[in-house]
């Protein structure tokens, strides 16, 4: 028992002579949280850069989705050639209006796009190629006439930049 007592004395005579964290420790683990802060903030912007890049490739795919139910129903009205337009929401005159609820500029604030068109042509087999002009309010050309296989977020950038 009394080498029980002995022991308990000991681990508390033992932890009163622990010190706390100094404060070159405590330095440390602040400028460590603060590197891993800003490769985060920077991992991030570049996802949101990347999102937007995405919703203008979505955007674009969406035009030549309407140009292609324009064509299939109208396809004796389309010729190589014709350009379908898709107009601002609140006004008329887009051959693609009726097909598209809205289009907004992800770049630019979600603002309307200032030309949002697609192309018809035709092989000589008869089938349809589209080509998407996709510019911004502010004249940013993101894609002009850019055929629907290559709406990529790589060639956004390029016509971004």
């Amino acid at each position: 028992m009394l080498e029980r007592l002995k022991e308990i004395w000991l681990d508390a005579k033992q932890m009163r002579d622990e010190r706390g964290l100094t404060l070159i420790e405590l330095l440390v683990v602040v400028v460590i949280l603060g590197i891993i802060a800003a490769i985060a903030v920077v991992a991030i912007g570049g996802l949101i850069e990347n999102s937007r890049k995405d919703a203008q490739v979505s955007n674009a795919k969406q035009l030549v989705s309407a140009a292609k139910l324009k064509a299939s129903s109208d396809a004796a009205g389309i010729k190589s050639g014709d350009t379908l337009t898709y107009t601002t929401s609140g006004t008329t005159g887009g051959e693609l209006n009726n097909y598209v609820d809205s289009l907004k500029d992800p770049m630019n604030s979600d603002k309307d796009y200032k030309t949002a068109s697609v192309t018809i042509g035709k092989t000589t087999t008869g089938k349809f190629t589209y080509a998407v002009t996709l510019v911004g309010e502010d004249n940013t050309k993101y894609f002009e006439n850019t055929s629907d296989s290559n709406l990529k977020r790589d060639n956004v950038a390029k016509a971004a930049e």
